[in-house]
């Protein structure tokens, strides 16, 4: 019998919560450690933080990252922070117990041209522990990234690519409820997103990694974040939001070459959404255009990108890969190691 995979959850927030209920239904994970510097979180059973019916499961969440990684240890799931300059530590910290990493970091995505340096320092500790780590999840890490670059297989050439994701955002947490700003006044939200407080992370990795997969030179990748106003009363099962409130966001990603748009992605993610989807669509030789109907849930697939990119994670090269690097899909719950 193969020993299972020996994976540490670090982080246990709302994600990082469903990432750990995820692992438990996969036999071929074993949950040995969990971090989180949360006093209300930590020395608790991890089973009773992520409410499982279950629990207790026997494993104690920590506040110190150092006793948990000095286990025997494979992988360790990342759940902390959007920011990377933010996680370095903790990455470095993983990376240095010889652990293979899978973090949901946003800016980790595809890091090369915002934070290079930073990039650079994590390959070569990654290199020099011979194990490998990725940043990944729904957006980026899939919608408009990694399902951009598997559509373009089946074109002769792409001379455009667009991506475009209608989200529904009544129906996740009460967290990103908040961070899209549901509910705030337009000035409010507008010094929220100068504050760096208000915004969707990730679209710019997208479209740098999307043009690097489709072969395209950009001259500037842009971003604007403005808000969606609510014409009616929404009601979520956290908060109200009123007419002339904001709903959420509607932000836009331009990878430009030569003054032209050769990638462009649209989110808007707001409370109320009538016809949610996502809709990937690559102008060339043949024209594609792909939809998900109602669109791809965030939460339940960012836990899923997450946990299927584990065994990918394992067998991957050295270094700081991307999902452009993994060849990914589901982690059946009996697969072997």
């Amino acid at each position: 019998m193969r020993k299972k995979i020996r994976v540490v959850q670090f982080g246990v927030g709302p994600i990082g919560a469903s990432i750990v209920r995820l692992m438990r239904q996969k036999h071929s994970l074993e949950i040995v450690g969990a971090v989180d510097k949360d006093p209300a979180k930590a020395g608790r059973d991890l089973g009773e933080v992520v409410r499982a019916k279950d629990a207790p499961w026997g494993v104690t969440v920590s506040a110190a990252a150092a006793s948990v990684l000095a286990k025997p240890v494979d992988v360790v799931v990342h759940t902390t922070s959007s920011y990377l300059p933010n996680v370095m530590d903790e990455l470095l910290e993983c990376l240095s117990a010889g652990c293979c990493v899978v973090s949901t970091c946003e800016e980790l995505a595809y890091p090369f041209r915002k934070h290079p340096e930073l990039s650079a320092k994590l390959d070569a500790a990654a290199k020099e522990e011979g194990v490998a780590l990725v940043g990944t999840g729904v957006n980026p890490g899939f919608v408009m990234d990694k399902l951009v670059l598997v559509l373009s297989a089946a074109a002769q050439r792409v001379d455009f690519a667009k991506a475009t994701r209608i989200v529904d955002a009544s129906k996740r947490r009460l967290q990103l409820q908040k961070k899209i700003g549901a509910g705030m006044t337009p000035e409010e939200f507008r010094a929220q997103v100068a504050a760096g407080v208000i915004k969707h992370h990730g679209l710019p990795e997208s479209i740098a990694m999307v043009a690097d997969g489709l072969g395209f030179a950009l001259d500037e990748i842009t971003e604007t974040i403005e808000p969606v106003i609510a014409t009616e009363t929404v009601k979520t099962e956290f908060l109200e939001v009123a007419p002339g409130q904001v709903a959420g966001v509607y932000q836009i990603g331009r990878g430009i070459w030569e003054g032209e748009d050769k990638i462009f992605m649209e989110l808007q993610m707001y409370v109320g959404a009538k016809h949610p989807a996502d809709t990937v669509e690559l102008r060339g030789e043949p024209n594609l255009t792909l939809t998900i109907p109602g669109g791809t849930h965030g939460d339940i697939a960012t836990a899923a990108v997450a946990v299927n990119a584990i065994q990918a994670i394992l067998a991957a090269t050295a270094g700081l890969r991307t999902v452009r690097d993994l060849p990914l899909g589901i982690l059946a719950p009996n697969a072997t190691p």
